[in-house]
C-alpha cells in the first residue's frame, strides 16, 4: 500500500525490452533506496513495481506488457524524471489517502494555469471514469494524492502548491502530457454499489 505522499523524482537510467515485458532501470535521490531488498514494491508514478535487482542508488523493475499498455510507462525513455515512493510501513504518517498502485486508466493534461502562488491543472478524463471524480474527493495522479477541485463533464482539476510542484514531476507538466490516474477506492465502490441496487446517484 501507499499514501500518495510523492517522496521526491527519479531518473530513467535505462530501458531493456525484452519478451512480454521491459526492464527499466530508475536512478533515485542519496538514501532512498535505504533498507530496500528485493521484491519491495516502490511506486513510479503511482504504478506499484517490484524491486528485480538493486545498487546503491538504482533499483531494476520488470514490467510487464500490461502494466506498459494501462499507464505512462510505456512513454518513459531514458532521462525521464519520475515520481516515486517507497511502500507505507505500519506506523506511517497516512499524509494522503490509502493506494494500491494499480493504475485505472490515463488522463490527458488539458490545461496548466500558473499563478503566483499556486497552480491549476485540468484532466480530461475517459468517459467510464467520470462518475468515480467528485468535487473534494480524492484522486491520485502520477503517484501524487490530490483533493479534486472543480468537475465538469469529462474533466477535473487540481490546485497544486508550490511544494508539490517542487518535490513532483508537475513543476514541468504540460498540455497533451498523459498522466497515471488511481481513484479513490471507497469511492469506487459506493459508487458501484449505488448502481448495482438501482438507485440514482445525485449530482
Amino acid at each position: 500500500m501507499f499514501t500518495g505522499i510523492v517522496q521526491g523524482k527519479a531518473l530513467i537510467k535505462s530501458i531493456e525490452k525484452k519478451d512480454l515485458l521491459s526492464r527499466i532501470a530508475v536512478e533515485f535521490p542519496d538514501t532512498a533506496l535505504s533498507s530496500v531488498s528485493r521484491g519491495a514494491s516502490i511506486a513510479i508514478n503511482g504504478t506499484c513495481l517490484t524491486v528485480s535487482e538493486f545498487t546503491a542508488n538504482t533499483a531494476y523493475f520488470d514490467v510487464m506488457m500490461e502494466t506498459l499498455r494501462v499507464t505512462n510507462l510505456n512513454q518513459l525513455t531514458a532521462d525521464s524524471v519520475v515520481n516515486f515512493e517507497r511502500a507505507a510501513k505500519f506506523g506511517d504518517e497516512i499524509g494522503g489517502h490509502l493506494l494500491s498502485g494499480h493504475i485505472h486508466t490515463t488522463v490527458e493534461v488539458s490545461s496548466v494555469e500558473k499563478t503566483e502562488n499556486n497552480c491549476i491543472i485540468t484532466f480530461k478524463v475517459p468517459a467510464e471514469w467520470t462518475k468515480y471524480i467528485l468535487p473534494k474527493g480524492f484522486v491520485a495522479v502520477n503517484g501524487c494524492s490530490l483533493t479534486v477541485g472543480e468537475v465538469t463533464n469529462n474533466e477535473f482539476n487540481v490546485y497544486l502548491i508550490p511544494e508539490t510542484l517542487d518535490i513532483t514531476t508537475f513543476g514541468t507538466i504540460s498540455t497533451g502530457d498523459i498522466i497515471n490516474l488511481e481513484v479513490d477506492h471507497q469511492t469506487q465502490t459506493i459508487v458501484d454499489t449505488v448502481e448495482r441496487l438501482g438507485l440514482q446517484l445525485q449530482n
